[in-house]
């Protein structure tokens, strides 16, 4: 429960939410393999190998060292992948896939945030094509996503520029703060990973949504509250006042390839059944 409506004279706060299990109940790129595999982005054995590397997403995440192995393949896989056809393909699927895996409660929280004036911002490892249009399905005020350079000709070029992960989350939130004028104690934060701990430790209301085993640790042991989130809801069989076409993004990371990082974890899959 969130208490009172922000008293303006005060410095301004956020609600920083990480995405995938905090969120939206499943991994925003693996979410897209289908529709990526129909655009011809990646092959049928990729979006078969896609349903594996979802479940053990769910099971259990994917720890620091999975996560770098997993932006070191995926750097060198996307190049000469196409950004606007990345583009084109999840504004096509966008609300068939992703309206339907949206935590109630998640949804109720960023409009509780709204409702007593504070922004809602969106920090996700997953690339800016696929957190972008998620994030304003979701009204939310700001995006940060990690990008990857495209080349004059409209596609990736293999290099990462920005990799939203771990540490650099919170410094990302930070440098938010100082342009945007939040007082970082006054604002909160939200995710289920362990790796997002210099994200949850930045502000002054750290919250664990489905936490990870380390996080729950964490959680507890600095007297964070632990949420959990089970109820999938459709936004349009929410109030009304969820269905508004959302505030435009405001400042917002761009790209990395939501297809390449399917692919990372595609191969990561692989590697933990072998055939790599």
């Amino acid at each position: 429960m969130l208490w009172g409506v922000e008293n303006h004279s005060l410095p301004r706060a956020a609600a920083f939410f990480d995405l995938d299990k905090t969120v939206i109940a499943k991994s925003s790129t693996l979410t897209f393999s289908k529709s990526f595999y129909q655009g011809g982005l990646i092959n049928r054995r990729a979006a078969l190998r896609t349903a594996y590397a979802q479940f053990v997403f769910l099971a259990g995440g994917l720890d620091h060292d999975q996560m770098e192995r997993m932006r070191e393949y995926l750097s060198t896989l996307c190049r000469g992948w196409n950004v606007q056809q990345v583009r084109e393909i999840v504004a096509e699927t966008l609300h068939d896939l992703i309206d339907p895996i949206i935590y109630d409660e998640a949804a109720s929280l960023i409009e509780e945030h709204h409702t007593a004036g504070r922004d809602v911002v969106i920090v996700s490892t997953s690339g800016a094509e696929v957190v972008e249009p998620i994030g304003e399905l979701l009204g939310a005020d700001r995006v940060v996503a990690t990008r990857m350079v495209v080349g004059e000709d409209g596609c990736f070029t293999g290099e990462v520029e920005y990799y939203a992960y771990g540490p650099t989350k919170a410094e990302a939130i930070r440098e938010l703060a100082a342009s945007e004028g939040y007082d970082l104690d006054r604002c909160y934060a939200y995710s289920d990973s362990a790796t997002d701990l210099p994200m949850l430790q930045a502000v002054g209301h750290a919250h664990a949504v489905n936490p990870d085993r380390a996080l729950r640790r964490e959680a507890l042991a600095r007297g964070w509250p632990v949420l959990e989130f089970r109820r999938p809801v459709p936004l349009k069989k929410r109030l009304p006042t969820l269905s508004v076409p959302a505030r435009p993004t405001l400042v917002a990371a761009a790209a990395i390839g939501a297809a390449a990082a399917t692919a990372g974890l595609v191969w990561y899959a692989s590697r933990r059944r072998g055939t790599v």
